[in-house]
């Protein structure tokens, strides 16, 4: 061939098949079939038998379930309305804490705040949550915002710099256990309840410790070296402590709220999958149909599932939270989602007549320490980088709540008992 001859396209296409289809034929043995060939090939696809048709099977039951009840049109339409109110007016109104308190979180740290409640706190801090003293910080944010305040926080190197990491993991167990506490206290005492909601906070508390403790163990029995690991390097932490020094007060100030804001837009961005997706699903599981009995497709409808499932055992929640009727077992299920929806429900509780103290008292404390963990756990750890320990917080945090409610629950009682002796 001559050196300036062009191979055309076909020509070149039709050496490399028979090159190919010689490399075939030198590799097989005694007529045997070699790796590359049919057989091989056929058998690549069947590994995925154990799980994509369990996974097929599980999804084509839910939405047959969902459609037969509700009806595929009113179904599909309550998905996408409940999603878009979420994204509208949960996941925005989360993301505007976020960009708050991660501002107020940032100005805490560029002007040693957080050095000072390290060092006033960690006497308290360490022999009950195992959390360095800055900790109370991330409590203290969450408890006047929602769960999501924490996460904006631990973004600054020089807050996790107190933290190894798997104290640091645990912050979603911990700052949950108090998020939107402010709220559901002042709703309470709007209802006209006063020493409730306080026994409730106290109830809050003692399961914050059970669950933040239990996700430390289950993050170092999965990984040992975050035993000792710490969460930000040395390396880092000098590049954000000597990014500011040399500007003034006042740009210091500015650059602090600023990039603060900037964290807590990218929180909020990061928690839209878990909060659309979880909180659909779980309250399409939650909630009835219209108040008409009749399903229209509007957002928050759903099929009761999950207060069905619970009437079977109302008797352990009335041994465990003293409740005296199994409709109130819509709270603590509903605040699985979203609190907010669940302090939705008490004005009807109370004009129904089933509410009473001990009641107010255990909605307190599974509210706080529950907040809608399973729409913002999985948005929130996927947000640290340690999404694959979602499964292990969220049975942590289940432990928590009922902790929560049983002790609030008898610590009603205990009172109760005395104040009437």
């Amino acid at each position: 061939m001559k050196e300036n001859e062009r191979i055309s396209p076909e020509e070149e296409f039709e050496a490399t098949n028979e090159a190919a289809i010689e490399a075939d034929i030198e590799e097989t043995v005694d007529g045997a079939p070699t790796a590359v060939e049919a057989p091989e090939k056929k058998k690549s696809w069947t590994k995925y038998i154990p799980t994509g048709v369990p996974c097929l099977i599980c999804v084509g039951l839910l939405f047959y379930y969902l459609g037969h009840v509700m009806g595929v049109p009113n179904m599909l339409n309550t998905i996408m309305h409940t999603a878009h109110d979420l994204l509208l007016n949960t996941v925005f109104y989360l993301m505007g804490i976020c960009v708050i308190t991660g501002a107020l979180g940032r100005i805490f740290v560029e002007f040693g705040v957080v050095k000072l409640l390290e060092k006033m706190l960690r006497p308290l801090m360490r022999p009950l949550f195992n959390l360095p003293g800055v900790a109370s910080l991330g409590a203290v944010m969450t408890f006047l915002s929602d769960n999501p305040a924490i996460i904006s926080l631990s973004q600054d190197k020089r807050f996790s710099q107190y933290f190894k990491k798997y104290q640091f993991i645990s912050l979603t167990n911990f700052g949950t256990a108090f998020g939107m506490g402010l709220l559901v206290i002042v709703f309470m005492v709007g209802q006209g309840y006063y020493m409730e909601p306080f026994i409730g906070f106290f109830g809050a508390f003692c399961g914050c410790i059970v669950s933040t403790r239990l996700m430390q163990r289950f993050v170092v029995k999965a990984y040992p070296k975050f035993a000792t690991e710490m969460a930000a390097e040395a390396n880092e932490i000098a590049a954000e402590e000597t990014k500011e020094t040399s500007k003034s007060t006042f740009i210091r100030t500015l650059n602090a709220l600023l990039d603060g804001g900037r964290t807590g837009v990218d929180v909020g961005i990061a928690i839209i999958p878990g909060v659309l997706i979880i909180s659909t699903l779980v309250m399409i599981l939650t909630f009835g149909a219209s108040s008409t009995g009749e399903y229209t497709g509007a957002a928050y409808e759903g099929v009761e599932l999950l207060p069905w499932l619970a009437q079977k055992i109302n008797i352990v929640f009335e041994f465990l939270f003293g409740f005296g009727d199994p409709h109130l077992i819509a709270f603590p299920i509903t605040a699985l989602g979203a609190v907010g929806a669940a302090l939705s429900l008490v004005p009807n509780f109370i004009t129904q007549g089933w509410i009473d103290g001990n009641a107010i008292c255990v909605f307190t404390a599974i509210g706080m320490c529950w907040s809608g963990y399973l729409s913002t756990h999985t948005a929130m750890l996927d947000s640290l980088g340690f999404r694959d320990l979602t499964p292990k917080a969220i049975v942590a945090h289940t432990i928590g709540g009922l902790v929560a409610a049983i002790v609030a629950h008898f610590a009603y009682l205990l009172i109760t008992l005395l104040f009437l002796a």
